[in-house]
């Protein structure tokens, strides 16, 4: 078994400029101790959109481009676990559709990976507008 307690970021053949594994890791820790959990074992791994479709498929049966496809490890673990993959070719294409940064788009996507392990979900209009506010709020976190 993996070791408790532990925020882990993986590359599969992608490179993150400016990006600040410990200031990331402590702002998880955070959000999840706000939202009141329990971190158990996280797992990032960021790859480009061939990997993750390879996932998407395997794994969901989806034959689609997705940013992020996050699998909930809470039960076994006995707190928040997961495997998060991230595609960073997905992320820098959604941040110049929305007109933010790369990282910040990254943020929101890490976040959002979060977030549905503690348990929020975005498939109504409510909970996507609630998901979006606990988003902007850690976002928030970080300026």
């Amino acid at each position: 078994m993996a070791e408790e307690n532990l925020v882990t970021f993986n590359f599969e053949d992608i490179k993150i400029p400016g990006f600040d594994g410990l200031n990331t890791r402590e702002w998880i820790h955070h959000a999840i101790n706000n939202e009141g959990g329990v971190l158990a074992n996280l797992q990032f791994i960021f790859c480009n959109d061939e990997f993750l479709s390879e996932i998407n498929r395997k794994y969901l049966n989806h034959d689609s481009l997705t940013d992020i496809i996050a699998f909930n490890y809470n039960d076994e673990y006995n707190g928040i676990a997961g495997d998060i993959f991230i595609s960073y070719e997905r992320v820098a294409e959604n941040a110049k559709r929305y007109n933010v940064t790369t990282l910040h788009e990254l943020h929101r996507v890490i976040i959002h990976g979060v977030l549905h392990l503690l348990g929020y979900n975005d498939k109504t209009a409510t909970q996507k507008s609630q998901m979006r506010a606990k988003e902007n709020y850690y976002l928030n976190l970080l300026s």
